[in-house]
């Protein structure tokens, strides 16, 4: 099997997607796939929240839109072309359900590389990328031998690449830790302010603080604010993200964390949909975010050169754009570790 036929087939896939995430109506035999097999699509889109609440329809459309923006041609061609292995191994792919098709880039990047993927799917999310991975097998039939959903105990992998928590991390090195292997383990993202940013810059802010409701390790928990930052410009900038309360799960997260810290006593900023403490720890509860200010350049550089094996994204003028956290490219990789130059030299 060559390389660009892979490369084809996910460029074939990822005009899907974005049709989905966008909303849009079936575009004819064109798009690769019959009416019926594009309605299934979205019906399983639309049917996720009823296995995961956090899965509403919006959030899974706007992960379709984000991968499907980097599944072209050109894109997959500048980052994975001619880096593709003639001895296929098996990986084992574990993957975390916190957000829709959080996986997905493993998947790509182990198949663009010449390997065979064998995906453990978590429980939370475990519907969407065996509808996708069918599809895409409709484009290249010969990736049928290289793709295999676990349902039970693995084996036969060759290396792994493990994505989870801090606890699950231990299980990970106890398990797979004699194969070669990528574990990852809790990150969070960060913006750093000036005083500076307009109302736009604010609301997309809020993009990457509220989109899959704050529990993607790319979602901003954390805010970095110079010494006499008024705060409400913040709030007036997230303003149009209050329907996050609506969702009962957020929503009994916010009640509930609202109780516990008011009881011990904590001061807290609240707008009725997000509360702000003042703290320095990086990492807050969902539905809270923690703010610390700073007074130099020098001090901003301390705290993120401190916690860099916790961050995952940088958001502010002189970092990742505001509003575009959740929209990685292709060579974006999760914890800044290369992925796949790592499976080409195994």
């Amino acid at each position: 099997m060559k390389q660009h036929e892979i490369i084809q087939g996910f460029a074939q896939l990822g005009a899907i997607m974005r049709a989905v995430g966008n909303s849009e109506s079936w575009g004819g035999f064109s798009m690769g796939c019959t009416e019926e097999e594009y309605n299934r699509i979205v019906k399983t889109v639309n049917q996720q929240v009823q296995y995961n609440g956090w899965f509403i329809s919006d959030n899974v459309r706007m992960s379709l839109r984000a991968l499907g923006e980097q599944l072209v041609i050109d894109k997959l061609n500048s980052w994975g072309g001619g880096q593709y292995s003639d001895t296929s191994k098996k990986i084992l792919v574990v993957m975390a359900g916190n957000i829709p098709l959080v996986g997905f880039h493993d998947f790509l990047t182990v198949l663009i590389s010449g390997h065979s993927v064998a995906c453990k799917l978590s429980s939370d999310d475990n519907k969407l990328l065996p509808e996708l991975a069918g599809l895409l097998l409709q484009f290249v039939p010969e990736l049928k031998q290289r793709i295999e959903f676990v349902a039970g105990k693995a084996t036969g992998f060759e290396a792994v690449i493990a994505t989870g928590s801090d606890n699950s991390a231990t299980y990970f090195e106890l398990y797979f830790g004699s194969y070669p292997h990528v574990f990852r383990k809790n990150r969070t993202s960060i913006a750093v302010l000036d005083g500076t940013e307009s109302q736009e810059e604010m609301s997309r802010l809020g993009d990457d603080v509220f989109s899959y409701f704050g529990l993607g390790c790319r979602n901003v928990t954390h805010l970095m604010v110079p010494k006499g930052y008024d705060l409400n410009k913040f709030f007036s900038g997230i303003h149009a993200h209050s329907e996050v309360i609506n969702n009962n799960k957020y929503g009994n997260n916010y009640d509930y964390n609202k109780a516990v810290y008011l009881m011990n006593q904590h001061q807290l900023l609240d707008n009725n949909f997000v509360l702000l403490r003042e703290s320095d720890e990086l990492f807050s509860p969902l539905s809270m975010i923690h703010y610390h200010y700073y007074v130099s350049e020098e001090e901003v550089a301390r705290y993120l050169e401190d916690h860099a094996e916790e961050i995952q994204v940088v958001v502010g003028k002189k970092y990742t754009d505001f509003g575009q956290a959740q929209r990685p490219a292709l060579d974006d990789y999760a914890d800044g570790f290369d992925t796949l130059s790592w499976l080409n030299n195994l």
